[in-house]
């Protein structure tokens, strides 16, 4: 069986504090799994596409269900792949944009919960979404993930 494939999509802009450092968006995942954890909950905003779908219209498709909003315009900058622990592999682009997180409707999915009892429970698949800096974003990102921090980093997008 093939490995999953996710893509996404790393929206950055530069801050609106005063040293106008950059920051990223990042959605804190829904369920029941990860509603008391913070640290290691946070991921680019990307979901699963078949083998038919170019893995750039996957991203920009998930950006939409995940947050209810169009993707900003501008040049998606390609940030690559990874391959994560559980064999899936990522694959993100960066893109200079801004949003307003109070604005966000997420998109759901539904699980048995609690496990066990029969019952379908539907909860948001991001519940939270947030501009962090660099530094915050390195705290709270999926560990599998913050390669594509770094990459952003490397990447000259001061103008």
């Amino acid at each position: 069986m093939a490995n999953k494939r996710s893509a996404g999509i790393l929206l950055f802009r530069r801050g609106h504090g005063v040293d106008g450092a950059l920051e990223v968006l990042l959605g804190h995942m829904g369920g029941p799994f990860w509603a008391r954890r913070d640290a290691g909950a946070w991921s680019v905003i990307k979901g699963e596409y078949g083998p038919d779908e170019p893995p750039q219209d996957a991203a920009r498709r998930e950006f939409r269900e995940e947050l209810g909003l169009p993707v900003p315009g501008g040049e998606l900058l390609p940030l690559g792949e990874t391959r994560l622990s559980g064999g899936k592999v990522v694959t993100v682009w960066a893109l200079r944009g801004d949003l307003d997180p109070g604005q966000v409707v997420p998109g759901t999915f539904e699980m048995e919960w609690p496990k066990g009892s029969g019952k379908l429970v539907e909860f948001p698949e991001i519940d939270q979404v947030a501009w962090l800096d660099l530094r915050r974003a390195r705290e709270k990102i999926l560990t599998g993930q913050l390669v594509f921090l770094d990459r952003l980093a490397e990447l000259d997008v001061t103008a």
